[in-house]
């Protein structure tokens, strides 16, 4: 593709020829046009005819090729950086039973905020960290983040009181919040619209592997008696080097965008950059846009996205910090509690691979989106109607399982975002109030559940029973839309109405606009994927 054709498929766009003021990006002038494409983006485009031909087809092979090029540079440090960050984040669970409260002389609400601090950190760094991410090369900014919250989390052994605990949990808030939108961003940049629920799913399902993990790191620690440090400093000393030494080697590993992967050829980099055209949803643009901004912001898919974080969010919350106390509750004892912490791991790595590749096999989010919310209802059910004692903690184990559903919600709400957001300022604002709204819940949650009300926690779980039903509404809303918003796309360009979830196979859609930064309104091509 050369530096003239990149300016002409531009200026196709309607947004160019509105506003004749901004200038085209040009190879060889170095301007960049407000709604235009990528500095970086065109240049790495502008030689693409002297390396591989124009209009070339990716085949079966070469892309199976390219994609585990990917995984092995890209998915990996995506999984094992999640399952550290649960890990870290989720170890205030395993220390809640290991003598954290006692030794820190914390009463009354205050477990419970150790949680809520946390959520409240992202509530208030997320917006500057997905605008750093847009600015910065984001696996340096990865990579930084990694391994200061590595360092944070060794700290938490050195506290001894209530103070101490909050500060180290509000900065492993701010630095731990890169990780959710940052792999989005990872996702949209590497990978295409039907891979990526599967991609999403697989770093997401370290919720659970960090379950099955960490309940075997807790009980191996839990044995160690007559040390220097407590059971719980060592969990948190150990955990935190370790992902220190991580942060260093991502900072190595992972490539910023296809543009800058030294590690690949370039022929391998434009094709890899090629394979994902058809998304609509570009690599990258540093550029803030006030325009996009403003679409974000009245865009009711947006919302819609953002309210299914919060209701989805809100139970997990407090299901999460309060898990293991729950099912002490239930009359287990300390060693099976962190036992049966590992079939819960598997049970929320299930929901997630299932519905994450059912999704993709049927070719349908929304709808398994509804599906996976309906055991979280029932398993509720059952907690408000089932009393606790020897011989129903079986039922109530089981009903506790069922509400791990809402790990494959998150995954396909992630997946619906990631898919049917175009521009990157309107994908910045967009996963900012996604992940703000994923933090209210949790940090809501954790105070919905109430030291007076235990340990049946009654008044929660009704609590959870409304938010279950608005999310439900919610996800038949915006299904509704996106299948609307495909007929107007469609009659717009004078094509056949219809339906069809995504890009119809008669359509031969030419993709011209793919990385001009323009928002999934303005380009004619997107189509909605629901």
């Amino acid at each position: 593709m050369s530096s003239s054709s990149v300016q002409k498929d531009v200026m196709e766009s309607p947004v160019m020829m509105e506003d004749t003021e901004k200038d085209l990006y040009s190879v060889s002038s170095g301007t960049l046009n407000e709604a235009g494409i990528d500095a970086e983006v065109a240049r790495f485009f502008a030689d693409e005819s002297a390396v591989i031909p124009e209009g070339v087809v990716i085949d079966d092979a070469t892309n199976r090729r390219l994609r585990w090029m990917v995984h092995k540079r890209v998915l990996v440090v995506m999984v094992v950086t999640y399952f550290a960050q649960t890990l870290d984040k989720g170890t205030i669970n395993f220390a809640s039973i290991m003598g954290i409260v006692e030794d820190n002389h914390l009463h009354g609400q205050q477990y419970a905020w150790l949680t809520t601090c946390v959520y409240i950190a992202i509530l208030a760094w997320e917006f500057p960290t997905n605008r750093l991410i847009q600015r910065l090369p984001v696996a340096k900014y990865l990579a930084f983040n990694i391994t200061a919250w590595g360092a944070v989390l060794a700290c938490t052994a050195a506290c001894s009181n209530f103070t101490g605990l909050i500060i180290v949990r509000t900065l492993l808030g701010i630095f731990e919040c890169v990780c959710q939108p940052a792999f989005v961003f990872l996702s949209t940049m590497w990978y295409t619209r039907e891979e990526q629920a599967l991609v999403i799913g697989a770093f997401y399902s370290m919720n659970g592997f960090q379950q099955c993990v960490g309940g075997l790191i807790a009980y191996g620690i839990a044995q160690i008696h007559h040390a220097t440090l407590k059971n719980w400093q060592i969990l948190f000393t150990i955990l935190g080097c370790v992902t220190v030494v991580w942060g260093i080697f991502v900072f190595f590993w992972l490539p910023d965008s296809p543009m800058r992967a030294k590690c690949w050829s370039k022929e391998d980099r434009l094709l890899i950059a090629e394979r994902v055209r058809k998304n609509e949803t570009g690599i990258q643009n540093r550029q803030f846009k006030m325009y996009q901004v403003v679409e974000a912001l009245t865009d009711p898919t947006v919302w819609a996205v953002t309210l299914i974080s919060l209701t989805n969010a809100l139970p997990t919350g407090g299901l999460g910090a309060f898990s293991n106390i729950i099912l002490q509750a239930f009359g287990f004892t300390q060693l099976q509690t962190y036992l049966l912490a590992i079939a819960q791991g598997a049970i929320i790595m299930t929901f997630l691979f299932s519905g994450a590749w059912l999704s993709k096999h049927y070719n349908n989010k929304l709808v398994f989106a509804f599906l996976y919310t309906l055991p979280n209802i029932a398993g509720t059910i059952v907690f408000l109607t089932v009393p606790t004692n020897a011989h129903t903690k079986v039922g109530l184990l089981i009903a506790f399982y069922c509400t791990q559903g809402f790990g494959a919600v998150a995954v396909l709400n992630l997946a619906v975002m990631s898919n049917n957001v175009a521009g990157r300022t309107k994908q910045v604002i967009a996963s900012s109030l996604v992940f703000i709204a994923w933090a209210v819940g949790n940090a809501v949650g954790p105070q919905v559940f109430r030291s007076n009300d235990s340990p049946r926690y009654i008044k929660a779980f009704v609590a959870h029973i409304v938010v279950y039903g608005v999310q439900l509404a919610i996800i038949v809303f915006l299904r509704l839309r996106l299948m609307r918003l495909n007929v107007l796309k469609r009659r717009a360009q004078g094509l056949r109405e219809s339906q069809a979830n995504g890009e119809d196979r008669d359509e031969r859609l030419a993709h011209k606009h793919a990385f001009d930064d323009l928002t999934d309104k303005e380009n004619p091509d997107f189509r909605y994927v629901y």
